[in-house]
């Protein structure tokens, strides 16, 4: 495969770099990876700012986590065992692992193949997030979570509607393994990066490493902070753990425009590939329609044409990816910063390049620019606590220092509904998802909302002990007047 720097249309190129540029230094992004393929070739491929501390630019080979891109492999494995007759699409889960369930035994029985491919299984996004913050690094890791799902109730019925959650492609990833009888990471070695020429890519974190992995960071506060001891999640390695450079997932998107082909391999059929991105179950975010979901595909438009697009998310590494097939054009981003609030951001970059791939200019949304405002305004919340809190120590001392004119009638009691919100209400709102099973998953892809919490749920534990000391000693003042 011709690898050779061929620009089809220097002025584009230079126009996506610019783009990327502007917006990497924009979001505060250390450093980054891109590369463009049109028809069967890389056309063009970059690295931006710094591959780690003090370093230089990443280059094409330069490996990085590229999170829940790893679906779409995942489900091309899969498709691959279909086709070789191991695996059926519409037979249950049940099948190739007899020993799963949920908590409801017929949904157990009704779950397919198909719908762990397309997140209509009725698995709730929950289950996925608490699989991403447990670090069992022990053989079998990722079997020990799914028969976890015991006791799990679903979040839809069977079929019944999309919904994303990293514990379909674990569970893929299984009956890889039971109908493939060979391991996840041999069949993927085997079976998508050998025949693609994927040399930089692996499912080992040891093997990157050496390899000249990308260090990876985690925004706090819209700032990133360099995370190099941030733990893998063994057994979510089917839904996002495999690692890539932006040349390698070039090869990949080369097969995805090419009817299957990568040079003299055939990955898959025709029918497979068209299977493979077929838009099956509408894909809703925040009440809005994001297009279809496949297969581990976003399937959507731009400028009219068709539209294929996924993004991962880790807590220190972000991967874009899409494909524009009336084009035959693809695109790969790799980014070494992320945390959950910070994909959109992100993902903006991406859809900018696929924008100006695809002839159309970028359109942000937005609330998109937002988001790093924001996350900023995290560090106001305990020191408008602290400020009202400060308050009502004055307000309850003030009598003895400095009597003064006080606030009656409404005034008073929005001031009082004002103190109350920011030393109770929002506290509560922020601790309550920390006292679930999601807490580990916020504590490692949100660290900044979650410590924030913490601490406004200390200041709020203070001003509740306080309140109730200065109304006691008020009382008591009162009785001894009387």
């Amino acid at each position: 495969m011709d690898h050779s720097p061929h620009l089809a249309n220097n002025a584009l190129c230079d126009a996506i770099d610019a783009t990327v540029a502007q917006q990497l230094r924009r979001r505060r992004v250390p450093g980054a990876a891109l590369a463009i393929v049109e028809g069967q070739r890389i056309v063009h491929a970059r690295g931006f700012g710094q591959a780690r501390p003090g370093g230089g630019p990443p280059t094409p080979q330069t490996p990085f986590y590229i999170g829940s891109l790893t679906k779409s492999m995942t489900a091309l494995a899969v498709m691959q065992l279909v086709e070789a007759g191991r695996i059926e699409l519409d037979a249950p889960v049940r099948r190739y692992l007899p020993w799963f369930r949920v908590a409801d035994a017929q949904a157990s029985d009704l779950m397919t193949v198909r719908h762990l491919l397309n997140q209509t299984s009725g698995l709730p996004t929950s289950a996925g997030e608490v699989c991403l913050a447990d670090f069992d690094d022990r053989p079998g890791a990722a079997e020990r979570q799914a028969r976890a799902l015991a006791s799990l109730r679903l979040a839809r019925p069977v079929g019944a509607a999309f919904e994303y959650s990293n514990a379909n492609y674990n569970l893929l990833g299984l009956i890889i393994e039971a109908a493939g009888d060979q391991s996840y990471a041999s069949a993927i070695e085997s079976h998508i990066f050998a025949p693609l020429e994927m040399r930089h890519s692996t499912t080992d974190p040891a093997a990157a490493e050496r390899d000249g992995l990308a260090a990876g960071y985690r925004y706090w506060f819209a700032r990133p902070r360099a995370a190099p001891d941030i733990p893998v999640a063994h057994g979510s390695l089917a839904a996002g753990m495999i690692l890539s450079c932006v040349e390698d997932v070039a090869h990949y998107l080369i097969a995805m425009l090419n009817d299957g082909r990568y040079g003299d391999a055939q990955l898959l059929s025709t029918a497979g590939l068209a299977e493979l991105h077929h838009g099956a179950a509408e894909f809703k975010a925040y009440g809005l329609s994001l297009g279809r979901y496949g297969m581990g595909w976003n399937v959507t438009a731009i400028g009219g044409q068709k539209l294929l697009w996924h993004s991962g998310i880790l807590p220190h590494f972000f991967a874009y990816m899409a494909l524009l097939p009336e084009q035959r054009r693809g695109v790969v981003l790799l980014c070494n910063a992320d945390n959950h609030w910070m994909s959109p951001v992100l993902t903006d970059i991406g859809t900018s390049v696929t924008a100006l791939l695809a002839g159309e200019q970028p359109a942000a949304l937005p609330f998109v620019g937002l988001i790093p405002w924001l996350l900023r305004g995290l560090l106001l919340l305990p020191l408008l606590q602290a400020g009202g809190l400060a308050a009502t120590v004055w307000r309850a001392l003030r009598p003895r220092l400095s009597p003064g004119p006080r606030l009656t009638g409404p005034a008073r009691w929005g001031l009082a509904a004002l103190r109350s919100s920011l030393l109770y209400l929002l506290p509560a709102l922020a601790l309550k998802p920390l006292l679930g099973q999601r807490r580990g998953y916020l504590r490692l892809y949100m660290p900044d909302y979650y410590w924030s919490a913490i601490l406004c749920g200390g200041l709020a534990a203070v001003g509740g002990l306080s309140h109730a000391g200065l109304a006691l000693r008020a009382h008591r003042r009162r009785r001894n007047h009387g």
